[in-house]
């Protein structure tokens, strides 16, 4: 099978921080619990985090914890908010583009 090691990644965490602050674990919890396919492991998560942190396109804060180390919170900035516009029409033109592959495969090999 073709897997696309979460190319994607960037674009759901922007999503989910555009619905609110999160740190790194909660986001990775969410793209697992709530994508119908995560091809994310924690890594490209963090590594996702960073660049987007280096672009400014999250704003970061460490939080102190009752209980254990402080956690870094992201919060999604005005210009990651253009680029989750950016990345939204990026999507509608990749799936205008993969509809177009089914269609074509389902008269190719109905039985899919």
């Amino acid at each position: 099978m073709v897997k696309a090691h979460g190319r994607h990644t960037p674009a759901f965490l922007l999503l989910f921080l555009a619905e609110g602050p999160s740190y790194g674990t909660q986001l990775f919890s969410r793209l697992q619990s709530e994508l119908p396919f995560c091809l994310s492991d924690s890594a490209i998560v963090y590594r996702s985090l960073k660049q987007m942190e280096d672009e400014g396109l999250v704003e970061t804060r460490w939080v102190p914890e009752d209980s254990g180390p402080p956690r870094k919170w992201y919060t999604l900035s005005a210009k990651g908010t253009g680029a989750l516009s950016e990345h939204a029409e990026d999507i509608r033109h990749r799936q205008a583009n993969l509809q177009f592959f089914l269609d074509r495969y389902q008269k190719i090999v109905p039985s899919h």
